[in-house]
């Protein structure tokens, strides 16, 4: 008899003896008779609502099943509580009458589970054996009808230095043949203490932080859970909050990741300097030019009373808005508005001149600098040499300002704005051909428009910390944080000290911290770490030449955490036998070796639309701070280790 699985959590049951795993499980009563072949039922949604009041969690969950074939289903309805959580209410209600379940312990929930798995032959639910259940009969879910089930528990959350925890079970991917129609978690935190961070390891979340309240969302459509849900948070009376998580494991080097978040220890007002390069060669004309002159504008009017700034547009020539900084007050916005109104496309792309014409506005001050530039092309007038342009404008840089580049279209020197970005601690954008400029621009300079924190550095006292990753450690802007990962050598307590400029003033912060001698339980971190080491590979291969000893290190990296990367795939098409090893069909493999020369063809390309692509791919890698799932359903991560089967 044939075992279907799909998924509870919003799209499935089990039938033919068959289970549903999510955060709860349905096991569904045979023998069902049907005109039509049953595979599954599927869930027309599921939300999750965690409302978490100083450490202490109410979880609500919200399902409606949908039965779309000509049978009526029932079964049971189980669901394994997590440590120390309590069922506070349950509903489900059959011809308009609640139904009311019970609380197993852990005893009984085991012969239950135990009882599933021999007739299911599928060993999967004793992961669930230790702990309590919650049981109830579901009956009937009428043949092309629906059923809904409510469940609230409460739980208190695990807390170690400062920093709280929160895991919903969402790993469903191994039971799962079809996608999940649509998952929603949404997570509010309330705290005595001052919330410094929010951060979840497995997941992306829109998170917002205000001081005493803080608040997460995920959400997703056609999706396999192949991974818990867990969250941060800390508290902190400190005015930055400083967290670490380390891993270690005998005799080997362990890995730690570390929550910068300051707040608002800058006050309401930020003073900044800024200078806006904007392309207005030919190349920019109709659509790109408005779009772009419209980012420009709100960039402008958004400007404080503190602010300085400057507007440099070029094409064959360069033209400054003003001969120095101006104050950004409202006078000045109006008539930068008009400056930028007269803006005309026309002309060639003299990159080199306008560079350095912006980087020579900045005067010698304390206060954040910053260069935001918009470029559609590459460099046709005056110095065109890509070295040339990143040698003068080191020289020139003296006032060290963060430059910020756009790339609009598909004919931009990749290599040279990621370059410029890269040497001057700015981050590269950008903007495909069908994408609005304006939008993209808009929205990133909401980001980078307040920096709170400037010229970071750390101390790690006595702690031996190396391969951190970001090498160089960014600014931090206001509602942001950075989460920094490292590599050390030896364990132990010890203070490590923050510096960096607040509003032109230099601080300083001490914090105590401990990292590990042996613990494994953040497993999370090695592969988070080399996630970010391999786009770090990457770009250097990409942008200086692909050195063996590069190479090496990213298909050691990639094979030792299960990460794909093209050289990996290269690796592993190579020998025949490995066909089998990493599933690939015999039909699939030239297109996956063909796929992967295109990939590598484009990572060393300086422009066009795959040479954009992987510039914006390795950027999300050197970024990245969720610990992804291997691509390859032959690679699988079971706690710290990594399986090839």
């Amino acid at each position: 008899m044939t075992t279907k699985i799909l998924v509870f959590l919003a799209c499935s049951l089990f039938f033919l003896m068959g289970i549903t795993y999510a955060d709860g499980l349905i096991v569904v009563d045979p023998p069902f008779r049907s005109r039509q072949p049953i595979t599954a039922l599927t869930v027309k949604y599921h939300r999750v609502k965690v409302e978490i009041d100083n450490g202490v969690a109410t979880t609500s969950i919200d399902q409606v099943f949908k039965n779309d074939y000509d049978v009526d289903v029932e079964g049971t309805y189980i669901f394994p509580l997590p440590e120390e959580a309590a069922i506070t209410d349950f509903a489900m209600y059959v011809d308009g009458k609640r139904i009311s379940g019970k609380v197993l312990d852990k005893d009984k929930a085991r012969q239950v589970y135990e009882d599933i798995v021999s007739r299911m032959k599928d060993p999967g639910l004793l992961e669930y054996v230790g702990r309590n259940m919650f049981k109830a009969r579901v009956y009937p879910i009428p043949a092309n009808g629906e059923k809904r089930v409510q469940l609230v528990y409460k739980q208190t959350l695990k807390y170690d230095a400062g920093v709280y925890q929160y895991v919903y079970p969402l790993d469903t991917e191994r039971f799962s043949p079809k996608p999940l129609e649509k998952v929603a978690i949404s997570a509010n935190i309330k705290s005595k203490t001052p919330i410094k961070s929010v951060y979840s390891p497995s997941h992306k979340v829109d998170a917002s932080v205000k001081r005493y309240e803080a608040s997460a969302g995920y959400e997703d459509k056609n999706v396999k859970p192949d991974k818990n849900f867990v969250l941060y948070y800390s508290v902190s009376e400190k005015d930055v909050g400083l967290n670490l998580f380390s891993y270690k494991k005998d005799g080997e080097d362990g890995y730690f990741m570390m929550l910068l978040s300051p707040g608002d220890i800058a006050g309401k007002t930020i003073n900044k300097d800024i200078v806006f390069v904007l392309d207005t060669s030919g190349s920019m004309g109709g659509d790109k030019i408005k779009q772009a002159k419209e980012a420009l504008e709100y960039c402008v009017t958004k400007l404080g009373r503190g602010d300085r700034f400057n507007i440099i547009s070029f094409a064959t020539d360069v033209k400054t808005y003003k001969d120095e900084l101006v104050p950004g007050d409202l006078r000045n916005q109006k008539l930068a508005v008009n400056f930028i109104d007269n803006i005309e496309a026309r002309g060639g792309t003299n990159i080199n001149e306008a560079l350095l014409a912006a980087v020579d506005s900045f005067e010698d001050s304390k206060r954040p600098r910053m260069l935001v530039f918009l470029t559609d092309g590459e460099p046709t007038v005056g110095e065109t040499d890509m070295k040339a342009i990143l040698k003068n404008l080191d020289k020139a840089n003296k006032a060290e300002a963060r430059i910020f580049v756009f790339g609009v279209g598909n004919d931009v020197n990749t290599h040279l704005l990621d370059k410029m970005a890269e040497e001057h601690r700015g981050v590269p954008e950008y903007v495909k051909p069908e994408e609005n400029i304006e939008v993209n621009v808009s929205s990133f300079y909401r980001k980078i428009s307040e920096p709170i924190l400037s010229d970071i550095e750390l101390d790690f006292g006595k702690i031996k910390a190396h391969d951190l990753q970001p090498r160089v450690l960014p600014d931090i802007f206001r509602g942001s944080q950075l989460a920094l990962l490292g590599r050390f050598k030896n364990h132990g307590s010890t203070p490590i000290t923050l510096t960096g400029y607040v509003n032109g003033e230099k601080k300083k912060f001490v914090y105590e911290a401990k990292f590990v001698q042996k613990d494994t339980d953040n497993d999370f971190i090695p592969r988070l770490w080399a996630t970010r080491k391999i786009g770090e590979l990457m770009a250097e291969a990409r942008l200086n030449g692909e050195k063996k000893e590069l190479i090496d290190e990213i298909i050691k990296l990639s094979k030792e955490h299960g990460i794909m990367t093209p050289y990996t795939s290269f690796l592993i098409l190579e020998k025949e036998e490995d066909y089998d090893r990493w599933g690939i069909g015999a039909a699939s493999a030239p297109k996956m070796e063909a796929e992967g020369k295109k990939y590598m063809s484009d990572m060393l390309s300086v422009s066009g639309a795959g040479s954009v692509s992987r510039s914006v791919d390795i950027k999300s890698l050197k970024e990245s701070e969720v610990a992804e799932q291997p691509v390859l359903e032959s690679v699988k991560h079971v706690g710290h280790k990594t399986f090839y089967l």
